[in-house]
């Protein structure tokens, strides 16, 4: 295992085409739920022990060898929305590109054939890392904290806030992230005994709501 490769896979510089999207927060941003550090740092709570659960839960799961068909049906199950699940497909599609080139092997070569317009972004998430040489705990550290940075660095275009201030929002939430992490890993376990029933549902209505509403925007920032 290196934790070297985590550094890479979680840096926003990996070409996996995060920095396109707003996770939401472009949309939350004109509905005026964002307007500064304070509600940043309550979307991204909110967003992280939902959205984000359950990706870093779907991430583990994959790492440690559920079925990767099963969890993309389960992450459709779990994602109302058109949009998102376009953005997550989308998503997934980028990263295998990026991860291929990165990090080669049969099994995302396997991927890639099963689904040729992209698997959801978190089952693709986990079999990268593995491919990487990491674990179920690092894909969940990176799903978790891919849930929080997307939002705060665009926020700092959205709303022109001070840099430091998003990044302040994303220090404070660590211990919580921690806390999810580690929910996510015991879920992937469970997956593996009962099945993908057992993976968090955890539901977030202004995320799913907001992106419909975005998508159908004329003029916008960021692709969801």
């Amino acid at each position: 295992m290196s934790r070297g490769a985590l550094l890479v896979l979680a840096d926003g510089r990996f070409p996996a085409g995060g920095h396109a999207h707003s996770g939401g927060a472009e949309a939350a941003v004109k509905a005026g739920r964002v307007t500064g550090a304070a509600t940043l740092g309550e979307f991204c709570r909110g967003r992280l022990h939902t959205a984000g659960l359950v990706s870093a839960a779907v991430a583990a799961a994959a790492v440690l060898g559920a079925d990767p068909g099963e969890l993309d049906l389960a992450v459709d199950a779990r994602t109302p929305s058109p949009a998102l699940r376009v953005a997550s497909r989308r998503l997934g599609r980028q990263l295998m590109r990026a991860a291929r080139a990165t990090w080669p092997s049969a099994e995302l070569d396997a991927l890639a054939r099963e689904f040729p317009k992209g698997a959801h972004q978190p089952v693709v998430l986990g079999l990268v890392a593995r491919s990487a040489g990491l674990g179920a705990e690092d894909a969940a550290y990176c799903a978790a904290y891919e849930s929080v940075s997307g939002p705060a660095s665009a926020t700092v275009r959205l709303l022109s806030l001070d840099p430091f201030d998003a990044t302040a929002v994303l220090a404070r939430l660590a211990p919580e992230l921690d806390l999810v992490a580690d929910r996510a890993v015991e879920a992937g376990r469970r997956v593996l005994a009962e099945g993908v029933d057992e993976l968090p549902c955890a539901s977030a209505p202004f995320l799913e709501i907001g992106a419909e509403a975005h998508a159908a925007w004329a003029v916008r920032l960021f692709a969801s």
